[in-house]
């Protein structure tokens, strides 16, 4: 890379951060961007020459580009090498190798807060799934190395990696419990939807927003109808860590049939636009009871979804309060003479529910709070025991045919030994007979949360429950004024 093509990226980048000497807005900032940009060069060429040892081009330009980035503190804002670039296209694409987990990273460390990896959500059947990592993890080490002093890129390199090869991760649970996990890489296939019936309430799970995730839902819905219609709906957003936001606004107008469904406010003029419900894309009748189903692993695109239906009293949230990614990012390729190319993601908005309210680091509370049965320390410990030991894997290997008559008879076997609740010994004996089938949709023996939702969904005074609820602004307004109190 010579001088000539490092300006040239670096003039690129500094015209999309709007800093250009040519696009610049304001002409009392034109000698100042021209000032910084040729300090920057003539650093860059100093260094080349005079620096003790010779220097990579390369390694000086990524350098800086990583640094541009970070300084910035949004951890959704970052450079992308060629390899992170040919990474984040297999991730769209729904398919990679790797261990299955979306995860999030703050880019400042400190000693009273180390940016540890946070597990935002497995993926459903990968490695780190059926390893038991949890929404809400954090993976404190890689191979033994501290994640705190590793970049994104650098962490997300080492999850991923050839079909086969094993990587071991250090999680941390709650505040003291510390486990070790070793993953196989696999193939990495993110699915989009999975539905069933209930009885007669349709059930669907959508897993990420892609460009599939719109149609599947009408699949769906016209499922329901196929097997006698259905009284009311669940759509289970949980560790769905979200997807393309075109995706969730296309999935919202199937239950919302005006309106803005979302905006985006940016300082780019482009980027200032208002999403909106169209009639003759819905699909569900006015007034049917829909309950969304969310927690903390819920994020992004979900918050966009389960926000509109909120704002609009359309459905009944329970589980969790969620993630809170409330932004939007760009991908600008930068591209090489040879055809490949690197770049930068960046973040050039953030959304706002219909009722204008963003909810980046703050989340989406439910209508009713409902938290999943989590370990105890002490259960904790006992799940690692039980996993060292290999107690549950060497019975279901001796037993592979196993009922869930089986299940809840081995289970009473296991309490005897293992301080452990019977319905998470249940949940994990089942989870691993399920290993190497399919999963079943729903879990109404382990998932309170569904359990809750089903009875909420057939409640007779669902229309006025739903009614009842305040919308996100309403909840903003209450959590600001009791801060000012305070």
């Amino acid at each position: 890379m010579n001088l000539r093509i490092l300006k040239s990226k670096l003039t690129y980048i500094f015209v999309v951060l709007g800093i250009s000497v040519s696009v610049s807005c304001a002409q009392d900032r034109k000698g100042v961007d021209e000032q910084y940009l040729k300090n920057f060069l003539t650093i860059y060429n100093y260094v080349q020459q005079y620096y003790v040892e010779e220097v990579d081009q390369k390694t000086l330009y990524e350098g800086a580009l990583k640094g541009m980035m970070e300084s910035l503190g949004d951890p959704y804002t970052v450079y992308l090498d060629v390899q992170d670039m040919r990474g984040l296209t297999d991730t769209t694409s729904g398919n990679f190798y790797g261990v299955g987990l979306s995860i999030s990273k703050a880019n400042k460390s400190t000693p009273d807060k180390p940016a540890y990896v946070d597990v935002v959500s497995p993926i459903e059947n990968s490695p780190g799934f059926k390893a038991g990592i949890q929404a809400g993890d954090k993976i404190i080490e890689i191979n033994g190395d501290p994640t705190p002093e590793m970049s994104m890129e650098e962490v997300l390199s080492r999850l991923r990696g050839p079909r086969g090869e094993p990587v071991e991760v250090t999680i941390l649970r709650g505040k003291t419990v510390t486990f070790k996990k070793i993953l196989i890489r696999d193939l990495i296939q993110v699915p989009t939807i999975e539905y069933t019936m209930i009885g007669k309430i349709g059930y669907m799970r959508l897993i990420q927003f892609t460009p599939d995730t719109a149609p599947g839902v009408e699949k769906a819905i016209n499922y329901f109808e196929q097997q006698g219609g259905y009284d009311g709906l669940i759509i289970d957003l949980r560790n769905n860590p979200g997807g393309l936001l075109d995706s969730a606004v296309k999935t919202a107008d199937k239950f919302i049939d005006s309106g803005v469904i979302v905006s985006t406010k940016s300082r780019i003029a482009s980027e200032n636009k208002t999403f909106s419900a169209t009639k003759k894309a819905t699909i569900v009748d006015k007034g049917t009871p829909i309950v969304v189903l969310i927690n903390k692993g819920s994020a992004s695109a979900s918050e966009i979804l389960s926000g509109a239906l909120k704002d609009y009293h359309v459905a009944y949230l329970v589980g969790e309060r969620t993630y809170g990614k409330g932004s939007v990012q760009q991908v600008l390729p930068l591209f090489e003479k040879d055809g490949t190319n690197d770049g930068i993601k960046l973040t050039v908005a953030r959304y706002y529910s219909p009722t204008d309210c963003n909810i980046d680091k703050i989340g989406i509370p439910p209508d009713m709070e409902v938290k999943m049965g989590n370990y105890s320390d002490e259960e904790t410990a006992t799940f690692i025991k039980l996993a060292e030991e290999r107690v549950i894997e060497k019975y279901v290997e001796e037993h592979p045919s196993m009922t869930e008559d089986d299940i809840a008879a081995y289970a009473q076997e296991l309490k005897k030994t293992y301080n452990m609740d019977i319905r998470l010994l249940r949940r994990l004996i089942r989870v691993e007979t399920l290993r190497t089938k399919k999963a079943p949709v729903y879990d109404l023996d382990y998932d309170v949360q569904l359990v809750e939702a089903l009875k909420i969904v057939k409640n007779p005074n669902f229309s006025s429950l739903v009614k009842s609820t305040k919308s996100l602004k309403q909840l903003q307004a209450e959590a600001e004024a009791s801060e000012k109190k305070e």
